[in-house]
């Protein structure tokens, strides 16, 4: 999800080729905003803005539909190309990010240990405190 306008301006290209794509290969006579969205991990506010910018967005009392036809669908997918190389998933390796639970300042198990220092520590400072007092 960009942050920014600029950030915007680098994502449509390709939120409008994924898109366009997805509907050619997907020629189903029925799918929603959120189909789109969930099998193409893009959000469907940005899916919404895309496909009002492509034109085949039309809004008939609230509801969303996309009118194209498959020539309409064909000469933007020639306008607006898939770029490659694309990912190819059997190369991706995925491990899990491992952080040591004692560097880590917002684990629960560091915020423990300072708990426990303070009330010892609070602990001296009445010991001390009721020593003073004491004659």
């Amino acid at each position: 999800k960009p942050m920014s306008d600029l950030g915007q301006q680098a994502y449509k290209p390709y939120w409008m080729s994924t898109i366009v794509d997805f509907l050619i290969e997907h020629d189903a006579g029925s799918m929603s905003i959120m189909d789109i969205a969930k099998k193409t991990s893009i959000m469907a506010e940005d899916i919404v803005f895309t496909l009002n910018q492509l034109g085949i967005l039309k809004i008939v009392n609230g509801v969303y539909f996309i009118a194209a036809s498959e020539d309409l669908l064909n000469r933007l997918q020639k306008k607006h190309p898939v770029k490659e190389p694309r990912v190819d998933p059997t190369k991706l390796h995925w491990t899990p990010f491992l952080t040591d639970v004692k560097r880590d300042k917002f684990s629960i198990h560091s915020k423990k240990a300072s708990v426990e220092s303070e009330i010892v520590t609070k602990q001296q400072q009445l010991l001390q405190q009721q020593q003073q007092h004491q004659p």
